[in-house]
């Protein structure tokens, strides 16, 4: 045993990164409960389509059956992406089917387009390959060496307010308000019956998660975030906010549902069918829908990227990524990989960070979050009994700590602060970090273009800011 943590340590450089094989499995075992809710959030998000009136032709057998088969792909999704990340990146990044991306897949190319679920996921593979040839011949890492400090020194911060307007979401803290966008939660509520009690308890807890990491934080209580969501999952169950209930086992089924939502089930039936369209109308909206999916995939992992290793200290003098060729790789390979299984765009989580704030350091930490995203296959009952207001406070902690990098942003040169603030609120305040990269590169282009400042505009990051333009102008997403 001893040999073999010695020869993990070495593979992975754990004692180098001033890290030990503890501190790496825990932060690893944090990231996959922060990211455990994509298990059953997935599915839901995935086959809801084909549970509407445009799918009634399908029945809600269809619908329960994508949602049984996307619960294995999910599984298997985050796995070979995590895995990638551990072994060949050897940092500690983890995978999994993107939000927002899955969304998309669903409620526009499968509902608003009418294709398949197989077919949309040839969409998705086809964007998979084209981002393993441009991470092959280094343009994505291009990309990002391209994108000013500006926009560098105020992403991690961006995704910061992102993951804290996430984890106050799904904790139940801000909910929707028709007047304002957003409001707080109405703790008044709790003298109502029913609902009102749930909801309040929810957000109660959640809050109290956050108060409890600070003070384990604040005595410097080893494994702080991984004891806070034990401890708040338990308490929430004679709250009623952990239910029990949920543990449910059907691998028989969810086993052999997966075998024809796969896109080893693959049909091309009607994937060119040009009778409504014509040929070239047909064949351009598959391309726009790739270079969607590829543009949003491309910024959301770089963004991420960035931040989580800036959190992690994995930076060089310039501020890129350490081994983010390598990163980019992995997320490409996932991209495809995913779609072979049956999922949407498998891409780096944001969640990422949970992990890196718990004292992940390297792959070991990826390594352990993948093994436990297979494990999910046979110990699903378990992750799903975690609830939201458990993870929720993680969320937001790490959103604390990345809000920290803001300093590194100078404010008193406008045209390196005003796009560093788009990029900073265009994150949250859109649900997009890539919207959040995207505008702070068009502010910059625009400001030192009309500021006398063109020369310090890098071509590719000018020609990215076109592409942006283009795409916001003429692409729906």
């Amino acid at each position: 045993m001893n040999k073999l943590t010695h020869s993990l340590d070495r593979f992975f450089g754990i004692s180098e990164r001033n890290s030990s094989m503890r501190t790496e499995m825990l932060a690893g075992l944090t990231t996959f409960i922060t990211m455990a809710y994509i298990l059953i959030l997935n599915p839901q998000i995935l086959s809801a389509p084909y549970a509407t009136e445009s799918y009634a032709h399908f029945g809600e057998i269809a619908a329960s059956k994508i949602a049984n088969g996307v619960f294995i792909a999910t599984c298997l999704g985050a796995f070979l992406g995590t895995i990638l990340c551990a072994l060949y990146a050897r940092a500690p990044y983890a995978q999994a089917p993107g939000m927002g991306l899955n969304a998309f897949f669903a409620y526009t190319v499968c509902l608003g387009l009418g294709y398949t679920y197989q077919q949309a996921l040839v969409i998705v593979f086809l964007s998979g390959v084209g981002f393993i040839f441009i991470s092959a011949v280094g343009i994505r890492e291009a990309i990002v060496r391209a994108i000013p400090n500006a926009i560098k020194a105020a992403i991690t911060p961006g995704i910061g307010l992102f993951i804290t307007i996430l984890g106050l979401k799904n904790g139940g803290v801000v909910v929707n308000n028709d007047a304002t966008l957003v409001g707080l939660v109405d703790f008044a509520s709790w003298r109502e019956s029913g609902a009102g009690v749930s909801t309040v308890a929810t957000a109660v807890l959640s809050l109290l998660g956050l108060a409890l990491i600070g003070i384990l934080v604040s005595k410097k209580v080893k494994g702080a975030v991984l004891i806070a969501i034990v401890t708040t999952t338990i308490v929430g169950i004679p709250l009623g906010v952990t239910q029990l209930a949920s543990f449910q086992l059907n691998l028989g089924q969810q086993l052999r549902d997966f075998r024809e939502v796969s896109l080893f089930a693959l049909d091309f039936k009607g994937m060119f069918d040009t009778s409504a369209l014509g040929v070239t109308e047909t064949v351009l909206t598959i391309v726009m829908l790739i270079i969607s999916f590829s543009l949003v995939n491309m910024f959301d992992s770089i963004g991420t990227l960035l931040g989580a290793a800036k959190q992690a200290g994995m930076v060089d003098a310039d501020g890129n990524a350490v081994r983010m060729k390598e990163a980019l790789m992995a997320d490409a390979i996932s991209t495809a990989a995913g779609a072979l299984v049956g999922t949407s765009t498998v891409t780096t989580m944001v969640e990422s960070s949970s992990g890196i704030a718990a004292g992940g350091r390297t792959g070991m930490t990826s390594l352990t979050t993948a093994c436990l995203f297979l494990a999910s296959v046979l110990f699903a009952p378990f992750v799903s009994v975690i609830p939201a207001a458990a993870t929720a406070s993680v969320l937001v902690y790490v959103g604390i700590l990345m809000l920290s990098n803001i300093k590194e942003v100078n404010f008193s040169d406008m045209t390196e602060a005003i796009p560093a603030f788009a990029t900073i609120v265009f994150m949250p305040f859109t649900y997009s970090i890539a919207n959040g990269v995207a505008m702070g590169l068009i502010f910059y282009c625009v400001l030192k273009a009309l500021t006398g400042k063109a020369k310090e505009i890098k071509p590719l990051a000018l020609i990215v800011a076109l592409i942006f333009m283009a795409r916001y102008a003429f692409m729906s997403m």
